[in-house]
């Protein structure tokens, strides 16, 4: 039979049944992969929490950058509402999720440390106490019936040598009969030979069954003590098992945000910001505004006027949060303001500020229908000095004079930034339009 040899007992283990001699080690062993559990399980919600966190920056990052680019684009009403409130779910989202990354390290993390601590005891020559009772638990209780063990074996190793050794001399014995050379002096040698190996067999016989009678009558309370540590690692065991269980739940209540109320809340406001976005209000919004909903002060008949003998410049510039104002003057002289906002599509044109009465100013003047002159020209810009950028992100042009591009490509800026953001380039195909300006960086 094939097995293993155990060098503290001097015993060839032969199976791998728990009784047998040195078998016990799996079950000290497991004390010590109790400890290494713990260092892993630790591992594994320290990583995940290292995930939560990293996701939550994700989040935040992810809906600043949105958030500017939605409120700096076109507003058209309760529809972009609705899109900036994504922003803000993903802010409250991610402060919920560095409040689990909080929970798992400040509460889980540390629990399993403290029960570790707590549990394990480092020797000063390393190991564990508790794995050093165990081995010696073991060790004692089953020493008395490996000696006897060992005393089975070689009583058993005897007998069979001793048998052998008969078989031997009988048969040597058998073969001297026919041999005529040897003299009755060499064959009483044999007869006596085959009479003391049989004596041999009868004695090493009656000592292996002496010490196997020996070794049965100890099996019971070998058994028994054997019992009684291995029962000891149970409970170790079990105290393990059950506090891993109970860490597990916790992390698992940590992780689920479904129970939490204000997880729950997010989603509800969210679904009501998305569902008041009224597309009618939007469109009635947008023509009372921009539209021909708008007010409008129609050239009439003027008397001339002291007053009014100066000449306004439409090219004066007004910078103005929410547009562009367009300035009339009315019957009495004074002057009526609107404010209007400018569209994404609007964002390029400078409109004539003030109207003046003289001829020369006059946007209906025959030079004008005849279209010699454009009110609505742009005044030339001012030469800048061209500059490679490299886009951050892509972008999809909206209106038919913006650029669209990819991440990572590369265009030439050739005006600077407006007071709305966005700048003039050309792409390596030639096409010239606009683009936000914190969509790409300058090329180092």
């Amino acid at each position: 039979m094939s097995g293993t040899y155990d060098d503290s007992l001097g015993l060839e283990v032969s199976s791998d049944s728990f009784w047998e001699v040195g078998n016990y080690k799996r079950t000290v062993k497991r004390i010590e992969d109790g400890h290494r559990l713990c260092s892993d399980l630790m591992n594994c919600i320290h990583e995940r929490a290292r995930i939560e966190k990293a996701y939550a920056q994700q989040l935040t990052e992810w809906a600043k950058r949105w958030k500017q680019l939605v409120e700096k684009g076109p507003q058209y009403g309760t529809v972009e509402k609705a899109w900036h409130a994504f922003m803000l779910e993903a802010e409250k989202v991610s402060e919920l999720h560095l409040d689990v990354k909080g929970s798992l390290m400040n509460e889980d993390f540390e629990k399993i440390k403290n029960w570790q601590k707590e549990a394990f005891h480092k020797q000063m020559m390393g190991g564990f106490k508790e794995t050093k009772e165990a081995e010696d638990g073991f060790r004692k209780a089953q020493k008395p019936w490996a000696k006897k063990l060992k005393e089975v074996e070689a009583s058993k190793k005897a007998y069979h040598a001793a048998c052998k050794e008969e078989k031997l001399a009988v048969s040597r014995e058998a073969n001297s009969k026919a041999d005529p050379t040897l003299n009755p002096e060499q064959l009483k040698k044999l007869q006596d030979k085959v009479d003391k190996s049989k004596q041999d067999v009868l004695k090493t016989k009656e000592k292996y069954e002496k010490s196997l009678k020996e070794l049965d009558n100890a099996t019971p309370q070998y058994m028994e003590n054997m019992e009684q540590v291995f029962e000891q690692c149970q409970q170790f065991e079990e105290k393990r098992l059950r506090f891993f269980r109970e860490v597990l739940l916790e992390v698992q209540k940590h992780l689920d945000l479904s129970t939490t109320g204000s997880y729950t809340n997010i989603y509800q406001e969210l679904e009501q910001n998305i569902k008041g976005a009224d597309a009618v209000e939007d469109l009635r919004w947008f023509r009372a505004n921009h539209g021909p909903g708008m007010s409008m002060n129609w050239p009439q008949f003027e008397e001339w006027s002291a007053d009014l003998n100066r000449t306004l410049s439409r090219r004066e510039k007004k910078k103005a949060a929410d547009g562009v104002t367009l300035t009339g003057i009315n019957q009495t002289g004074e002057q009526h303001n609107k404010n209007s906002s400018v569209s994404s599509s609007e964002r390029n044109q400078s409109y004539p500020t003030e109207w003046s009465d003289e001829e020369t100013s006059n946007p209906f003047s025959s030079n004008d229908v005849q279209g010699e002159t454009n009110p609505f020209d742009e005044e030339e810009a001012s030469p800048t000095m061209e500059v490679r950028v490299r886009a951050l992100y892509d972008y999809e042009g909206q209106e038919h004079d913006e650029l669209s591009f990819k991440i990572g490509e590369e265009l030439t800026k050739i005006e600077d930034e407006d007071e709305q953001g966005w700048c003039k380039g050309r792409l390596d195909s030639g096409q010239v339009g606009l683009y936000p300006a914190n969509y790409v960086e300058p090329i180092q």
